[in-house]
């Protein structure tokens, strides 16, 4: 077992270098994953623009595929060498959050108030998994053990895009025969467009400007597509719905204009489910909010996370119910972090998803 292992570390603004650093030291609890595919995540690019503070010298990354290599004294149910994977958030299961049953905020709560992202930590608050080794708390909260007929890119994307994606269309509430309309079609959008399949959608209109994407929304279950640097999304949308408006719109980017825009395309009772990081206030127009009269629901979603949360998504993906293989269009070694993040971070080539293996 090595003593140093090497890991994407954020070092400043503009900048994540990789480096060498001591492999973790478990506690009872806590298991130590040897790392054998992981990824990027677009909150990865916020923490890299200096839009998402972190301290520097932290490694970064939050969606591990790896293998059990060591186990805490404590940890019961699991073995060393055992293929898992571990949600993006780790609940520890027993915090005021959790017992609320919204372990995503685990740790939110302070003597101070409230503060959200609390149950985020790998990557934002404790050492993330782009890096050889990876410290898991809370290790049976959190471990999901992987079938060995599902491959590693099979059930990358469970930790935080799929678990995200499928948490905007749960939050929506949608209903078998109910109409959707999902803002963006990166590879959250294009979860929640499958996840929006999944519970029994009937009209799926998938919004964004990128032609390779808008054809991947199709493949994962959109009926139509609006390429909104074409057509103006609201007027598309209420064409596509006979003036009805849609029953659910998730918005999946994190701007004013696509916020609105998902307003406004509801029908009366309609509701809102919004997955996107915002960086500056909203505003809700009195219009399109019906002047708070509209009878409309808006919700927000963080990523679910813990070992039932990935088993229940790992079930679906080995039922054949969807297939989020195709999102995986680059592969890198971690030796080549610098360049995966640029590829990534400019959206070159194509990009949806990195998969990266030390």
């Amino acid at each position: 077992m090595p003593r140093t292992m090497q890991a994407a570390v954020f070092v400043e603004k503009g900048r994540i270098a990789l480096r060498e650093k001591p492999v973790p030291e478990i506690g009872p609890l806590d298991a130590l994953l040897r790392i054998t595919t992981t990824t990027i995540c677009g909150t990865d690019i916020h923490i890299l623009k200096g839009e998402y503070p972190v301290a520097p010298g932290l490694t970064i990354g939050h969606e591990p595929v790896g293998v059990i290599e060591r186990l805490g004294s404590a940890v019961q149910g699991y073995g060393e060498g055992q293929r898992v994977i571990a949600g993006a958030i780790t609940p520890s299961g027993h915090s005021n959050a959790c017992l609320c049953g919204c372990g995503a905020q685990d740790g939110a709560g302070t003597a101070h108030g409230w503060k959200p992202l609390g149950g985020w930590r790998f990557g934002n608050t404790i050492d993330g998994c782009q890096a050889e080794y990876l410290l898991v708390p809370d290790a049976m909260a959190n471990l999901a053990p992987v079938a060995d007929r599902l491959t590693d890119e099979q059930v990358l994307m469970c930790p935080d895009i799929m678990s995200t994606g499928f948490g905007g269309a749960e939050s929506g509430r949608i209903r078998i025969g109910d109409s959707v309309a999902v803002f963006a079609q990166g590879p959250i959008g294009l979860c929640a467009t499958a996840g929006a399949k999944l519970m029994g959608a009937t009209s799926i209109i998938a919004v964004d400007r990128v032609p390779e994407r808008l054809a991947m929304a199709r493949q994962l279950g959109a009926d139509h597509v609006v390429n909104f640097s074409k057509e103006d999304p609201v007027e598309a949308i209420r064409r596509l719905t006979d003036g009805r408006g849609v029953d659910v719109s998730i918005e999946a980017l994190g701007l004013q204009q696509t916020f609105e825009a998902a307003l406004r395309v509801l029908r009366p009772g309609g509701r809102l489910s919004s997955l996107g990081v915002y960086s500056t206030d909203l505003h809700i127009p009195l219009d399109a909010f019906a002047a708070g009269l509209g009878d409309l629901g808006i919700v927000t979603t963080l990523c679910p996370g813990g070992k039932e949360r990935m088993r229940r998504l790992m079930a679906a993906i080995e039922g054949n119910r969807v297939d989020l293989r195709p999102l995986v269009t680059h592969h890198f070694r971690l030796r080549d972090i610098a360049e995966a993040y640029e590829l990534f971070g400019q959206q070159r080539d194509g990009v949806l998803k990195v998969a990266i293996v030390p």
